[in-house]
């Protein structure tokens, strides 16, 4: 029988190279349950590497990563654990409906196999009307734009009704409606008590769009509640800088 645990992700010492050069050095790392978190660190510093090597779509040298129950394969969790990746990483041209897009968040719960039930089709409906793309469901999807683009991925993320979502630089290119719509489903998310873990480059949001930070910089220097942790020596240490990095801090 599995223990209840308190923390929704949980890595230790984790190794990750490329071509035999470490991109991420000894991570330890815990993600408490029902946290809104972001992944904080200059170009280079392996977030979306860490990203990817807890999902396991990156095999790392050395270490281990749990998950909710203490299962340590991801494989197993599919139902539990979504993912939004870049919008720059994912090949648009293949032929696909918005609707279909976001159906295929239920294919966890339904297998490859098995048609899309009225149900499902209803709650990637409602997904798409959250995101505000309702409008869009018959669209081909390499015609929007990536703001657009981007927020279907979110529903379909939100579509598969998972405990964790992992989102890689959601708001990277999108509009500052789209920002804003990302921003409020992000806290709808934690409101429902789910963990969110998001790579994110804007310094100035992060005591405004989340509650837990991770700055790392081939190594984690700080992890924790954003107003203990997210203060200019943290970030200067991160980003190697003995400039200013922050206006001020929430």
């Amino acid at each position: 029988m599995k223990t209840q645990r308190s923390y929704a992700v949980e890595v230790e010492d984790l190794t990750v190279a490329y071509d035999a050069k470490p991109v991420l050095w000894d991570i330890d790392l815990k993600i408490p349950k029902g946290k809104l978190m972001a992944v904080v660190g200059p170009n280079g510093a392996g977030k979306t590497t860490l990203i990817k090597a807890m999902l396991g779509l990156l095999k790392p040298v050395t270490g281990a990563v749990r998950f909710l129950d203490g299962d340590s394969d991801v494989r197993t969790l599919k139902n539990r654990i979504g993912y939004v990746p870049q919008s720059g990483s994912v090949d648009w041209d293949f032929p696909a409906t918005v609707l279909d897009v976001v159906l295929m968040g239920c294919y966890g719960k339904l297998g490859w196999i098995r048609r899309p039930r009225k149900a499902d089709v209803e709650l990637s409906r409602q997904m798409l009307a959250k995101v505000g793309m309702e409008e869009y469901s018959s669209r081909q999807i390499s015609q929007l734009s990536g703001g657009q683009q981007q927020r279907v991925f979110l529903a379909r993320a939100l579509a598969q009704e998972a405990e964790v979502y992992f989102m890689d630089e959601p708001f990277k290119g999108v509009d500052a409606q789209t920002e804003r719509a990302i921003v409020t489903l992000l806290k709808e998310l934690k409101e429902q008590e789910k963990t969110v873990v998001v790579v994110h480059h804007d310094l100035q949001t992060v005591p405004d769009y989340f509650d837990w930070v991770t700055l790392i910089n081939l190594r984690v220097v700080a992890s924790g509640p954003v107003e203990e942790v997210f203060h200019e020596e943290n970030l200067k240490k991160t980003y190697h800088s003995s400039g200013t990095l922050l206006r001020s801090v929430g």
